[in-house]
């Protein structure tokens, strides 16, 4: 005879059953596994960890299962999840979290994901260093063809794009790069790419800093894998651009207090040294929208300048912006002025007819 708590103890075991069996087809992948792509500069270290710090560096996975998580070191900050033809969705991993889920739940077929540092993170030390998937990985899709490198300061990071009021301060729950001209013109052009920035960079200036000049500028940091730590060089063999975006001028400018000769000299050096290691890529110098004014007319006259110089670098000149569009934090360019600075560049990089470089 079957009694109501026999049938308790029966419905129990087999709960307990299928838990266990979804615990056993969780597959656990090292972060250097090579069923996994990556863009951005990353710093492998003897653990296998991917060590990073600027924005946009993104892990892109296949496979086919119900869920999937990532392990990352504590406190890494902000990362954005595109999962499919979802809705992105952001997770924050604060010094109490080292593991969290990407997604659950999901239909058991074939799933395509991609998780990307949408702030800037010199002060966390994120590394990707584990994936855990609820069913099996896949081999994943090729990499795209075209490689831009984008070169940039505050507006490339996505500072402040999430806000919506010009006098809130900076913070990182308003940070999203994944929101920034950078981060929408690499997708949109199906490119594989790198992001090396920081807010308040400039070319020989940071932003209010000395007239004639600043240490930690972007050129200074440029042939390191990650910015502020002088420990691991980036090999540039690694990644060789089709196009290198550079958007710099806004801090060096910044208070109108600036020798645009030293701004002029230095882009110069910096450029001659890009061509040295990119010989064929296409170096396009870009004038972001909160430039206005002298500053804008120096920068432009420079830029113009030092591109007549070399035959494969083109000038670009996003739109002002003037206000209609909103703005983010600390006045800087808001959700809508940055698709309309996307939907800008986007025609022009076309127009340039790359050939992919080997």
């Amino acid at each position: 005879m079957i009694t109501k708590s026999t049938s308790l103890l029966s419905l129990a075991l087999s709960i307990g059953l299928l838990s266990c069996s979804q615990k056993q087809s969780e597959t656990i992948i090292p972060a250097n596994d090579p069923n996994i792509n990556y863009m951005g500069r990353i710093y492998w270290d003897e653990n296998g960890h991917g060590n990073f710090n600027y924005p946009g560096t993104s892990a892109i996975l296949k496979f086919k299962g119900t869920g999937i998580r990532m392990e990352t070191s504590p406190g890494s900050g902000k990362f954005v999840v595109e999962i499919d033809n979802q809705e992105p969705k952001t997770i924050m991993f604060t010094p109490t979290d080292s593991i969290l889920t990407l997604a659950e739940n999901l239909k058991d077929s074939i799933h395509n994901v991609r998780v990307t540092y949408a702030i800037e993170g010199f002060e966390f030390n994120p590394s990707f260093r584990s994936f855990s998937i609820n069913g099996k990985p896949l081999t994943p899709d090729e990499k795209p063809e075209l490689k831009i490198e984008f070169i940039g300061n505050s507006i490339t990071c996505g500072y402040g794009i999430e806000a919506n009021d010009p006098k809130t301060g900076f913070s990182y729950d308003t940070e999203n790069h994944t929101k920034s001209y950078a981060y929408q013109t690499a997708l949109a052009l199906n490119a594989d790419f790198n992001i090396v920035a920081r807010s308040g960079i400039g070319i020989y200036r940071n932003y209010g800093g000395r007239k004639g000049g600043d240490t930690k500028t972007l050129p200074l940091e440029y042939d390191y894998t990650m910015i502020y730590n002088h420990d691991h060089l980036w090999d540039h063999t690694q990644f060789h651009p089709d196009i290198i975006c550079i958007n710099l001028g806004t801090n060096d400018t910044s208070e109108n207090r600036y020798d645009i000769s030293l701004y002029e000299q230095r882009y110069r050096d910096f450029l001659n040294y890009l061509r040295e290691l990119h010989p064929n890529a296409k170096i396009v110098l870009l004038t972001g929208p909160m430039l206005n004014g002298k500053a804008l007319t120096d920068v432009k006259h420079v830029l113009d300048k030092l591109s007549a110089e070399d035959s494969n670098t083109y000038r670009f000149d996003m739109s002002p912006q003037t206000g209609e569009l909103g703005y983010g934090a600390d006045y800087h360019p808001s959700a809508s002025q940055t698709n309309r600075m996307t939907q800008e560049l986007i025609p022009f990089l076309r127009s340039l007819n790359i050939t992919q470089q080997n």
